[in-house]
């Protein structure tokens, strides 16, 4: 089974869904002659040809609003906004047409479209390339937001969205492409190479949309986490010693609730990590579900880790970017209490 990082399992993902579906094409921003800012459609237009691959105009809004027209008659547009700090001026076509076309026509039409866009901090990247709106996207009713933590997940949770009869929000972790990393404060990225999520099968696979994977079982405290926060939950797990059960929701929109309220009632403690702003930010109703769902078992109050309500700063990425340091220290008030 290859060894793939999750550049080249997304990759893989497309080369595989353009080989098997005629009506599968991919387009945006520098996808197609330089295959991607991250490489991520690197070779597919030279393999699969230029009406297959594309590149379009620096117009967020008229990628979106093409890809929605060509759902609409039954194509698969798998589109890239080039981050995803850039896709607000497209955010009009995806709540207002996107996310309610199957709705509004009683299913005569729908807008089976992918929107690919590498997302989150921990890069450098300054405040124009850094930031983590999965929230605007999951209070859409009618969209799917998909966020993979690792290369086997990525490859079969993008064909999934691929595959899915309704607009999907496929939000890729930058810090995660090139390999995992211990979480820690400007530790260098490790190779995924012995990291048992990067041993990814060749061809046609699916990761199912709305199941979580519990990533590490524990007794103590539930970690709820996606993206890069599960490797940032994992090292604060090892400096606390705490026996911490770790859950990646994979998908946010749709959500594996009962996955969370299991582990939550047997843990009776919960501590939810993302690295979105706090105020308004997804833990924000993941901590509102877990309260309703599972009051009666908490021990202690559910705790949230974040990014501070600020913009993204490039000179103190590393105190805003939620790291083992702050997470530990939720960990150890969590058992306190």
């Amino acid at each position: 089974m290859p060894v793939m990082t999750m550049i080249q399992a997304l990759n893989n993902a497309l080369d595989v869904m353009l080989g098997r579906d005629p009506d599968i094409l991919i387009f945006g921003e520098d996808v197609g002659y330089f295959g991607g800012v991250f490489r991520v459609t690197d070779k597919l237009q030279e393999k699969h040809g230029l009406t297959r691959c594309f590149d379009t105009p620096i117009s967020e809004g008229g990628i979106i609003a093409t890809a929605i027209g060509m759902g609409a008659y039954g194509l698969r547009p798998v589109v890239e906004i080039q981050f995803a700090d850039y896709i607000l001026p497209a955010y009009d076509q995806l709540v207002s047409e996107a996310a309610r076309l199957r709705y509004r026509s009683n299913g005569e039409f729908w807008a089976p479209i992918t929107v690919r866009s590498p997302y989150g901090g921990g890069i450098f990247g300054g405040q124009t390339h850094s930031q983590s709106p999965e929230a605007i996207f999951a209070h859409v009713a009618g969209l799917k937001t998909v966020i993979p933590s690792n290369p086997y997940d990525a490859k079969g949770l993008l064909i999934a969205a691929i595959e899915c009869n309704d607009p999907v929000i496929f939000l890729e972790p930058k810090r995660l492409y090139n390999g995992p990393f211990d979480g820690r404060h400007n530790q260098p990225v490790k190779p995924w190479a012995g990291h048992p999520s990067a041993n990814v099968p060749d061809g046609h696979y699916t990761v199912p949309l709305g199941e979580a994977v519990t990533v590490r079982e524990g007794r103590d405290v539930t970690i709820l986490a996606y993206g890069t926060m599960v490797h940032v939950a994992l090292a604060a797990i090892a400096d606390t010693g705490i026996d911490a059960e770790l859950i990646d929701l994979r998908s946010i929109v749709p959500l594996d609730i009962e996955a969370i309220t299991t582990s939550v009632r047997k843990t009776g403690r919960c501590v939810i990590v993302h690295e979105a702003t706090r105020f308004s930010g997804f833990g924000a109703e993941l901590s509102a579900l877990v309260q309703e769902r599972c009051f009666y078992h908490l021990k202690a109050p559910i705790a949230r880790v974040a990014g501070w309500d600020t913009p993204y700063p490039h000179a103190f990425e590393w105190d805003y970017f939620p790291g083992p340091a702050r997470v530990a220290a939720a960990l150890r008030s969590s058992m306190e209490d």
